[in-house]
């Protein structure tokens, strides 16, 4: 089997949505909602629709994964912030999890989020997932959660050395998040 990763388009998104619904079905920590996540997360400032990727098939030009990154603050006691990205969510079609299309899609957009200049990405995710890619748990910068997560599902990765060293605080994540 064959795809490429590529930009999602708005012609894309009610076949992306069915996708992230049918890959998150019957996930245990999941409610079931993620696919109402990405279509409100499109309607906001925070949406960066170059970090929104699909997993297409080249034969038939079927989507098979999506991926979606979106701008976040990290606020610290002072009020100040720093810019991130959240990686929220990765999906992919059961019938094609374990083919390498998750990774390459997680791969891609960290690509794109460093050539956009993103400094940071932050996840909540499998922490024996993540790790692979390079993340790491984010307790290591004293940044959390404005909501209680065991610390190993709580990741982070610095697109450029450095740039979560000043970066101790609170995650803002859009009000979105938590419809």
């Amino acid at each position: 089997m064959h795809f490429i990763i590529r930009q999602e388009q708005e012609s894309d998104y009610e076949l992306t949505e069915k996708v992230v619904e049918t890959a998150f079905a019957s996930a245990i920590q999941s409610d079931r909602n993620e696919h109402k996540l990405v279509s409100r997360i499109r309607q906001i400032d925070s949406f960066i629709p170059e970090l929104s990727l699909v997993a297409v098939d080249e034969e038939n030009n079927k989507i098979l994964g999506h991926i979606l990154l979106s701008k976040v603050f990290i606020s610290d006691a002072n009020n100040q912030k720093t810019a991130s990205l959240a990686l929220a969510p990765v999906s992919v079609l059961p019938e094609y999890q374990n083919k390498g299309i998750g990774k390459s899609l997680i791969r891609k957009a960290l690509e794109v989020a460093k050539k956009l200049e993103f400094q940071s990405v932050l996840v909540l995710g499998h922490p024996e997932y993540y790790p692979k890619f390079g993340f790491k748990k984010s307790s290591l910068w004293q940044i959390k959660a404005p909501f209680e997560v065991p610390e190993e599902a709580l990741m982070a990765i610095e697109l450029l050395e450095g740039s979560l060293d000043h970066a101790a605080g609170i995650i803002e994540y859009p009000s979105v998040f938590f419809e």
